[in-house]
């Protein structure tokens, strides 16, 4: 008989880990965070850079944390190990490299959590999928025999190259502000300000362009991109053409609209439809981080999330708390 597990989660980012953390400090047992990466985090280490801050508060989201993890500023290494710890500490099963593909209620009142060959049956489930494990793309087609030059993240870029970076957010700013260190680099945005960037990042933008480390491109929309003998040459509306080594899109992420509405998840207004404790339209099944919000959330809010989910769902099923549980506060 297929073991029931009291609660699935769907991804192991901070909102993810604090709901299965929390659930565990209450006194649930058997749970299982289901990740498709090979480890949990794969926003933060495949999105920011090397020694990149980590703040508890993300553009102005002022948050005080609600729940037993506690989460302060730090870099990119110092957050991972901090979730290590945690995850390590707490008997909370992590099984990576598991693409979810939707959630079926079975007949029985349990869901059944879609994988690949078989499922995961769970009572509750939390999904937790982050925005930029789905970065957005552009419009326009891009030829099949440039594509491995087009990338969403900096793994494949070497040093020397001449690049543009698409984009007006943090990430596209820390991108090219990074990348010019070791490389030609152009930021092409369709306003004129980079004011969705944080005011640090401004600051560097701001220093980057002054010392003609980054050129800005600002005001310019891309209308398509074409194969120039291996190259990628740009087509913008308001300017000529401009032939690159590489471009890179930091133009942000997007909700996974097919698999929530795959699972019965309904969407209103590019956020899954959810109440004040973060449950569905499904009930059992949860919402949490990211998706929630319409720009993104920071790690502050996701932990929040999860130790809100943990405590509504001990409080309505209170045969999921084992008596000897204890709670301590982690830091």
């Amino acid at each position: 008989m297929q073991n029931v597990y009291n609660l699935a989660i769907v991804g192991a980012g901070p909102a993810g880990i604090a709901a299965a953390v929390e659930s565990y400090l209450l006194g649930m047992r058997d749970i299982v965070l289901l990740e498709k990466g090979p480890s949990h985090n794969e926003t933060i280490r495949k999105y920011y850079k090397d020694n990149k801050r980590v703040d508890k508060d993300w553009q102005g989201q002022k948050v005080e944390l609600d729940g037993n993890i506690y989460f302060i500023d730090g870099t990119k290494e110092s957050t991972l190990d901090f979730f290590d710890e945690v995850l390590e500490n707490h008997s909370v099963e992590l099984r990576t490299g598991v693409e979810v593909q939707k959630i079926v209620r079975g007949e029985d009142g349990f869901f059944d959590v879609m994988i690949p060959g078989g499922s995961v049956r769970a009572r509750y489930v939390v999904v937790t999928i982050g925005r930029m494990g789905k970065p957005n793309k552009p419009d326009y087609k891009i030829p099949p025999s440039i594509r491995k030059k087009v990338n969403y993240t900096l793994d494949d870029v070497g040093e020397g190259e001449k690049i543009l970076v698409v984009g007006g957010g943090d990430s596209a700013v820390e991108y090219a502000v990074d990348l010019a260190e070791k490389n030609d680099v152009a930021i092409s945005y369709r306003r004129e300000t980079f004011r969705r960037a944080n005011p640090t990042n401004q600051a560097a933008i701001a220093d980057a362009i002054a010392r003609d480390g980054v050129r800005p491109l600002l005001g310019t929309n891309i209308t398509g991109l074409e194969d120039d003998e291996g190259r990628v040459r740009v087509l913008f509306e308001e300017r000529e053409s401009e032939t690159f080594d590489r471009v890179i899109y930091a133009i942000g992420g997007t909700t996974p609209s097919a698999f929530l509405t795959s699972s019965g998840i309904a969407i209103e207004n590019g956020c899954p439809v959810h109440d004040e404790h973060y449950q569905s339209n499904v009930p059992g099944i949860y919402v949490a981080g990211d998706i929630t919000q319409e720009r993104g959330g920071s790690i502050a809010l996701g932990l929040n999330h999860g130790y809100r989910i943990a405590c509504h769902i001990l409080e309505h099923d209170k045969s999921l708390r084992r008596d000897d549980a204890s709670v301590t506060r982690l830091d």
